[in-house]
């Protein structure tokens, strides 16, 4: 028994097999799984998870047949002659004594093709395809060959599968009142809708044999009107239960909802309490998921009962290295999983592999490899912001001796902004974790310090990531006291009135219309009040589990205003943009594009929008117009004949991309 996490780290037993702890890697689309020449990249990526000690892998979703692809030729394993590159697979999460289960996901409606196919001809509102409604007799073959591809992944090796049954897939489509318009066996009361997925388990089960995992995932609050009652969850699940699932994990919502699952501003470990909710009603084990990312949150889950393992995706995409971290009692050196969704679903949208933020080499383990280094060199980084944390560390870590420099007197850089944005917390997690790897790769730390060109002489080499500098207006007025920037608001050199004009609708600007809106305790560290913002039923007692929302008046009224014409934060990241406008608008956020500033004054702010001129009677203007790039030094030293490297937003200052500077600065250490 581990003392510090002895519920999270107890094996569970299944009666035919034993799981070594109760973490199981979630399944994710990474997008290796769609091309076999992947695969063995695909491999080393699970390898890795396996020997950092996860109980239980699930793999991206696999289609068990054409029609279920997520997109054309996406993953599947509908074919005889596909069992083999998944073997590669199995083979090198058992060689770590790891145990991993195939996920079989139909994309139904879901499906970016026009192949896709749903209980009943309803386009989403996610893709452009209307699909075809099934007939009685596709129906059975749709169950035929779920059945098959669990028997051939049973062939693959694999210990398991997870039939997708949440999320607004297939399974999902028929159980609900929303998609599921039929009047014919499969369609009408909750035990007609669910019948499609209870005979898929039943099937399924028969086909593989007692002796292999069949984890079932659950919808267990879709956020969709015309969701599934509490009392139909329930049903569904004493019905999975009897047709043979083994575990039941828990799906939250579907991708068409407008709530929220698992971005950063979602408060930790929220939805757990209806796991907890449903454990009573069944007699295998419950999976908790959604926004848990740190040993103590999941200990806390388990040791209240609230299920009997935890599903984590993303935070072991993050740090492969989690469990065995937390088995040896360093949390601390944990790199934690932040939920920015960057690198990882936003890539996969973008049909690019995944990879994480916080950690380059994910999806990339057999590219991106920190080998020893053949000959040590003195190093100088000048930059402590994301891009200058992760070179020192990278290249201390291959056993270069590292020197880095910053003028400021704590580490982070532009992370130290981000962290007090409500919902961006996570970010203190990241800065904790470049402490502890300074501290264990022997980074020699030396802040409060400018340096120059002169002062850098005796290094073999020298990294400049000394960040940007905002950029200067200039229009009439630009001078006045009433324009402020964002750094001046974020480090309290400002605290602005009232009334708020931003100028910039980028990231930042966002962020800092956020800042100023919210008052008291941000709602992502208050799940009761963040349900309440975002209309979630925290009873689960209505269908789908929506109600009203509930937001908090605003702290300020405040303008967000973009020089290009179009909707303001249409840049921003593809899964996690609308749930910034939607909070901006919740807090009456009056959001403008194509403004021409025509100046400032005592009267305000003088703009035109659509040829009429107007003036906000506002107290401050902050500015978030972009940023420069602080590449002086770079100039000296090359003008000195230094070799000398530049990464981050010296590099280049298009937003602030921590996501390009962790990548870069990673990538110049493995290199040097």
């Amino acid at each position: 028994m581990n003392a510090t996490y002895p519920t999270l780290l107890a094996p569970l037993d299944l009666g035919f097999t034993r799981l070594r702890n109760r973490v199981l890697m979630g399944s994710m689309h990474t997008g290796l799984e769609d091309r076999a020449a992947d695969f063995p990249k695909l491999a080393a990526y699970f390898a890795e998870r396996a020997e950092g000690g996860v109980g239980l892998i699930v793999t991206g979703g696999f289609s068990p047949n054409v029609s279920g692809w997520v997109k054309p030729l996406s993953g599947s394993l509908s074919l005889p002659w596909q069992v083999g590159r998944h073997r590669q697979v199995t083979s090198a999460v058992h060689a770590h004594d790891g145990k991993i289960c195939l996920q079989l996901l139909h994309a139904g409606r879901y499906g970016y093709h026009p192949f896709s196919v749903a209980p009943s001809k309803l386009k989403s509102p996610i893709t452009p395809f209307t699909p075809r409604g099934l007939s009685a007799r596709a129906i059975e073959r749709q169950i035929r060959d779920f059945a098959s591809a669990a028997a051939r992944a049973r062939d693959a090796g694999y210990d398991g599968v997870e039939i997708m049954g949440s999320e607004g897939y297939l399974l999902n489509e028929f159980t609900v009142p929303r998609t599921n318009k039929r009047k014919d066996a499969w369609g009408g009361d909750a035990a007609r809708r669910m019948r499609f997925a209870v005979e898929i388990v039943r099937q399924v089960r028969e086909a593989c044999g007692p002796d292999f995992i069949l984890i079932y995932r659950l919808s267990l609050l879709d956020l969709v009107e015309d969701g599934n009652a509490w009392a139909d969850v329930v049903a569904q699940a004493h019905a999975v239960e009897a047709a043979g699932a083994t575990l039941i994990n828990s799906g939250i919502g579907w991708h068409e909802a407008r709530v929220p699952t698992i971005a950063t501003s979602v408060p930790r470990a929220a939805f757990t309490g209806i796991t907890h909710r449903l454990k009573p009603h069944v007699s295998v084990p419950i999976i908790a998921s959604n926004r848990i990312n740190m040993p103590d949150v999941a200990e806390a889950v388990l040791a209240a009962g609230h299920a009997d393992m935890v599903s984590m995706a993303r935070p072991l995409l993050a740090d492969p290295q989690w469990v065995n971290k937390a088995r040896a009692g360093r949390p601390e050196a944990i790199n934690t999983c932040i939920a920015c969704n960057q690198a990882c679903l936003d890539h996969v949208f973008e049909n690019k592999h995944a990879s994480c933020l916080v950690n380059p080499r994910a999806c990339a383990e057999t590219e991106l490899i920190y080998r020893p280094a053949a000959v040590s060199k003195r190093l100088a980084v000048v930059g402590a912001g994301p891009a200058g944390l992760a070179c020192a560390t990278v290249a201390a870590e291959r056993g270069h001796q590292v020197v880095l420099l910053d003028a400021a007197t704590a580490i982070g850089g532009q992370f130290n902004m981000a962290k007090r944005i409500p919902g961006k917390e996570e970010f203190h997690e990241s800065l904790r974790y470049f402490s502890q790897r300074i501290a264990e790769t022997g980074v020699e730390l030396r802040l409060g310090q400018w340096v120059d060109a002169d002062a850098l002489s005796g290094f073999d080499a020298v990294v400049v990531a000394t960040g940007v500098t905002p950029r200067q207006l200039d229009f009439p007025g630009h001078d006045h006291p009433k324009l402020v920037s964002y750094l001046d608001v974020l480090q309290d050199r400002v605290v602005p009135g009232k009334r708020v004009a931003i100028i910039g609708a980028g990231g930042i600007g966002f962020d800092i219309a956020e800042y100023l809106t919210h008052a008291g305790p941000s709602p992502s560290l208050n799940p009761a009040q963040w349900m309440a913002e975002w209309g979630v039923d925290p009873d689960y007692a209505t269908g789908g589990g929506l109600v009203p929302p509930r937001p908090e008046p605003p702290a300020r009224q405040i303008w967000l205003l973009q020089r290009s014409a179009g909707k303001p934060g249409a840049r921003l990241g593809k899964t996690t943009g609308w749930i910034h406008r939607a909070t901006l608008k919740a807090k009456s956020v009056k959001m403008l594009g194509g403004v021409n500033y025509l100046g400032l004054d005592d009267a305000g702010l003088h703009i035109e929008v659509d040829g009429s001129e107007q003036v906000l009677e506002v107290d401050h203007v902050v500015s978030c117009a972009g940023q420069e790039p602080r590449r002086e030094l770079h100039a000296a030293l090359l003008a000195r004949g230094v070799q000398a490297h530049l990464i981050g937003g010296a590099k280049l200052a298009s937003e602030l991309d921590a996501k390009r500077a962790i990548d870069e600065g990673s990538r110049l250490a493995a290199a040097l």
